[in-house]
């Protein structure tokens, strides 16, 4: 589905008075009546913003900037850069308000803080207005069926970004297509009950398949709906979702691991819901390829694109070796380093590296002397913007192939890395992972242990990476577990496999939260990490706090009745 650009109809519809008299009424050009949408192109169009607003750009009609950035749906700040995946990479000064995001020091004031909220109710804006007109539009004009299927449709949206607001700020304010007073709605409760009649509604109204891509499925409600459960710990009824969508979906695991991060196989068979990414489409600098994660490519001049940020930590790089029979090392991954560049950052020295390490690491992660993609040997600290800053690592599953510049890659802005490789949002390894949980937390050790070796049986089956004469660039290895001692174990394989599988997909941070060992994990981290970028020097973790982040101040003090903000901030802030 090809995006647009769209405002919420309360920036485009208008009225010019040039004098009392209606005769002279002028309507701007590019604005509409609100009644010019109740029909079904009408519903459809509105639709389509509302699909726009997915990856945090439509907020801005002239410039994406920071809204897309805070509000990326790939939520690299919020799930990568406030987790131990990654750094934020790039220099301290550039987007430098990020930086109390990744110490934990955030404030209620924070830009990022206040747009990635702006971004997520914009999104919530232009579902409520699906919604309305749905309501508004006669039988005749539009069949019970179809708008029954446009309103699946919107609620997955509204409750897409419901779900993302709930996990980010806790308790949110509930505003829907029949909301009269916004600014007085109070954030007194978390909106699971909302969150999941929206999705219940979208399993049942929408179709198993579309012929347009972009379009939710049934299948992508319900694994939706699951996540929700997940989050709420409410396993028994994820179980059957999960079920249903392996079971009966028309979903299978890609061969290779790294065909779910390659443009060529966008929307593949193991993807059940994908963000449409698209390049130069006639949209200003390409906003409709991602923008939201604009920044985040290589900075290197042997590259040439933009800007270094979110860079893998190297804990993430450690949590990838594995121990002589190809599993896990829960206990020791962080006892040392995988080594990458000497002191000077001048020479690579990865290549003396021989013990084994899983082979998903180097498709997630740019190492220095191994090939990246098909960009050439990844080289010393030129790769990168600021070796102290951020390390010597890059992101590589969001990267289009050298192949493909200026056909897949923008060839308009500055931002020159946007590309049309997709967000994968729900694939079946999501799936199949959720269930391994559900089946561990059920004590069920034998199918928890059977599905997590799917994943580790398919990561060992996959391609990895070599060098042009065949070599491997590693040595890889992984293998599948032969058993499952106890339940304890069984969860940590589980969120172990979890990581490796999705690390730097925005997941991690709201991982930790939802499985109760944020503060453990990440005060471990910085502790860890500080003495390798100084700038996580004395950042720590508050339990009961930072679980969540603030409520941004602006909106408190634009929701006051009879004097008094009806919305509460959340603790600690």
């Amino acid at each position: 589905m090809k995006k647009i650009i769209f405002l919420t109809l309360l920036a485009v519809v208008g009225t010019f008075y040039s004098c009392s008299d209606s005769w002279f009424e002028l309507k701007p050009k590019g604005s509409a009546s609100i009644s010019q949408f109740y029909n079904e192109k009408g519903i459809n169009a509105l639709l389509i913003g509302a699909y726009a607003a997915l990856d945090g750009e439509g907020t801005d009609a002239g410039w994406a900037g920071t809204y897309a950035w805070a509000g990326s749906v790939s939520n690299w700040v919020w799930g990568s850069v406030a987790s131990d995946d990654a750094y934020k990479g790039s220099e301290a000064g550039d987007q430098s308000t990020i930086n109390p995001i990744e110490r934990f020091e955030v404030t209620s004031t924070n830009g990022y803080v206040s747009d990635k909220w702006h971004a997520l109710y914009d999104g919530i804006a232009r579902c409520n207005e699906v919604l309305a007109a749905i309501a508004e539009t006669p039988d005749d004009v539009v069949s019970a069926d179809k708008k029954a299927w446009f309103a699946g449709q919107a609620r997955f949206l509204r409750a897409h970004f419901y779900f993302d607001m709930t996990r980010t700020y806790k308790q949110v304010p509930y505003i829907d297509e029949n909301t009269e007073a916004p600014e007085s709605v109070p954030n007194d409760h978390m909106l699971w009950p909302e969150i999941e009649a929206d999705f219940q509604f979208a399993v049942q109204n929408l179709n198993e398949s579309e012929a347009n891509v972009g379009f939710a499925t049934k299948w992508a409600a319900e694994t939706a709906l699951a996540r929700v459960y997940m989050f709420e710990e409410k396993y028994s009824e994820a179980k059957p979702l999960l079920d249903d969508v392996i079971n009966n979906g028309p979903f299978v695991l890609m061969d290779d691991f790294q065909q779910n991060y390659l443009i060529a196989y966008n929307n593949n068979a193991e993807s059940i819901f994908e963000v449409q990414y698209s390049v130069n489409d006639g949209a200003p600098e390409s906003f409709n390829g991602g923008y939201g994660d604009a920044l985040n490519f290589p900075y290197a001049p042997a590259i040439g694109v933009c800007c270094g940020f979110h860079q893998p930590s190297q804990n993430l790089v450690n949590a990838y070796k594995v121990d002589a029979n190809g599993l896990p090392l829960f206990n020791t991954f962080n006892d040392s380093d995988i080594p990458s560049l000497d002191a000077s950052g001048e020479n690579v020295i990865t290549d003396t590296y021989t013990d084994p390490v899983d082979p998903r690491l180097d498709f997630t992660v740019g190492r220095p002397g191994i090939p990246y993609l098909d960009w050439g040997i990844q080289g010393n600290k030129t790769w990168v913007r600021d070796l102290g800053n951020g390390g010597p690592y890059l992101y590589k599953k969001n990267m289009f192939l050298k192949s493909e510049r200026g056909t897949l890659s923008t060839t308009s802005g500055w931002a020159t890395g946007v590309n049309a490789n997709n967000y994968r949002m729900y694939r079946l390894a999501h799936v199949i992972l959720w269930r391994a949980e559900v089946a561990a937390q059920e004590n069920d050790l034998g199918t928890a242990m059977d599905l997590v070796n799917q994943i580790r049986n398919r990561a060992k089956n996959s391609s990895v990476v070599t060098f042009d004469d065949g070599t491997p660039a590693a040595n890889y290895d992984v293998e599948p577990y032969t058993s499952f001692p106890d339940q304890a174990y069984a969860l940590r394989a589980v969120q172990w496999e979890m990581r490796l599988e999705f690390a730097m997909e925005g997941m991690r941070f709201f991982d930790l939260v939802r499985w109760g060992i944020a503060a453990d994990v990440m005060n471990a981290y910085l502790t860890e990490e500080a003495t390798k970028r100084t700038h996580l020097t004395g950042a720590s973790f508050t339990a009961g706090k930072n679980e969540y982040f603030p409520i941004p101040q602006q909106q408190i003090d634009l929701s006051v009745v009879d004097g008094q903000s009806v919305l509460q901030q959340n603790p600690g802030y």
